[in-house]
């Protein structure tokens, strides 16, 4: 086992931390940030109105454009393009649909070969988009590398693998010395490389590409722009915002951890924070010490699990680990800041790297992401099919988000398509319970997939009770 790493050595490591994510400082992205929108003033007519400048609201109006470029679209934002989840993630852009294969596979084992074959043409689609507007945001085809830290995930990754080989992906199941030869780490007990899964990227230059994407097609864009109220009216919908309102045939919800005025979705939807650490740029030699040659996006098999990257001038962001529901799902700007967590997450980073025991981090965030009881997306309509939306992608949303775009535009087309068809779009998870089951459960589940983790993964009547009731909670 590697040495402890001293709570002082890391908060010395952290001294020195900006407390904003990396990908939206001023200071590293500057040129790259766009001008803010202007504010909706007044009153507008539009086809489809989308709400929600993340993702998923991105994917949905270019999208939407490129369906039909003569539809009038507008877009709102509550704050700007990108400030929210979208713009606070890891960049690992995954062809996963249901956060994981295991997952989905768990709970829809009849469409899971499906379910897989549309998550990689999803990422194929998002490679050609990219290149296609020529958005500038760092995009690596890079696969990912999921290490075992405990021989009980070894085990787990040895069957995952076999059960994508049987679907005709080249997956690698790998050994304790050829996974330390791709990265170096005496924590490594084995790993798994799917080289299709996954590619890395900048998140907020995704997000603003996408933005300048949808303004070159016409889309119309409103920024710091909440919808307070939607009204049902003859042949569609009106959205209050505090100065105008947009009235629209159809709408596309698209808010993510921030359900507001939508009220059907409140109940599946849990806000949790998530936390990240990037570090300086490695030199020559610290690159040549941990031997990441691949640039692969890594991430540890636990239920806690760590998730870990290269950005393009070779910094390591480190992330994942902690989760934390506020009571009552309270999103506050003063809980993006979490020092416990950062200086646990350091510890954990040098445990994992000690040969990295000087390297300094420059950034230290966190954000809210929207969970939900089934780890991966959900979708429905409202309003008489007028509204769609899609909700609950747990932190695997970069990729994920540009399918819940396109369900949510079939589902306002009413076109029957592969996608609609689909159970796991069909279908809805296990909603939270209210206040304060809501936080005692999310609590509970928290510890005991601690203590899962420190048991060679072995499940307590708690876990496996949530389980049969196909509720969860996930780092």
């Amino acid at each position: 086992m590697p040495r402890p790493f001293a709570s002082s050595a890391a908060a010395a490591a952290l001294a020195v931390s900006r407390p904003l994510a990396f990908w939206l400082d001023p200071e590293i992205n500057g040129h790259d940030v766009p001008e803010p929108a202007p504010a909706l003033s007044g009153d507008v007519t539009t086809d489809l109105a989308v709400v929600g400048a993340g993702f998923s609201g991105l994917w949905a109006a270019l999208i939407a454009k490129e369906r039909d470029p003569g539809r009038d679209v507008v877009l709102i934002e509550a704050r700007t393009a990108g400030w929210a989840a979208s713009g606070r993630n890891g960049g690992f852009c995954a062809s996963s649909l249901t956060h994981g294969f295991g997952n989905g596979a768990n709970r829809w084992p009849d469409e899971i070969a499906d379910l897989e074959r549309l998550g990689r043409k999803n990422l194929d689609e998002i490679e050609a988009a990219i290149a296609r507007y020529g958005i500038d945001c760092e995009f690596e085809r890079t696969g990912e590398l999921l290490v075992a830290t405990e021989q009980w995930q070894a085990d787990d990754l040895a069957e995952e693998a076999a059960n994508l080989r049987e679907l005709g992906y080249n997956t690698e199941l790998l050994t304790e010395e050829q996974t330390r030869a791709e990265v170096d780490s005496p924590t490594y007990v084995g790993g798994m490389f799917d080289p299709g899964a996954v590619a890395m990227l900048h998140p907020a230059k995704l997000a603003w590409g996408l933005r300048e994407a949808c303004l070159r097609l016409g889309v119309r864009i409103f920024e710091q722009t909440p919808v307070r109220k939607i009204h049902s009216i003859a042949g569609g919908l009106r959205l209050e915002t505090k100065h105008g309102s947009v009235t629209a045939r159809r709408v596309a919800w698209a808010t993510g951890a921030f359900p507001g005025p939508l009220r059907r979705i409140r109940h599946f939807v849990a806000p949790v924070y998530d936390y990240a650490l990037m570090t300086e740029p490695l030199s020559a030699d610290q690159m040549a010490a941990i031997g990441w040659k691949n640039r692969q996006g890594l991430s540890d098999s636990a239920n806690q699990f760590h998730y870990y990257r290269l950005s393009a001038d070779n910094r390591i962001l480190w992330g994942g680990y902690d989760v934390i529901y506020h009571y009552g799902g309270k999103v506050r700007p003063e809980y993006d800041q979490r020092p416990e967590t950062f200086e646990r997450l350091a510890e954990h980073f040098f445990e994992t790297f000690p040969q990295l025991e000087d390297l300094r981090f420059t950034h230290a965030w966190g954000g809210v992401i929207d969970t939900c009881s089934r780890f991966c997306a959900f979708f429905g309509q409202a309003y008489g099919g007028r509204l769609a939306y899609a909700s609950g992608y747990t932190g695997l949303g970069v990729g994920a988000t540009r399918f819940g775009a396109e369900v949510m535009l079939d589902f306002l087309a009413g076109e029957s398509t592969e996608r609609t068809r689909l159970q796991m779009v069909r279908s809805k998870p296990v909603p939270f319970p209210p206040e304060p089951l809501r936080y005692t459960g999310i609590e509970l589940t928290r510890r005991a997939i601690a203590t899962a983790d420190r048991n060679g993964g072995r499940r307590n009547l708690w876990l496996t009770a949530l389980d049969k009731l196909g509720l969860g909670f996930d780092s």
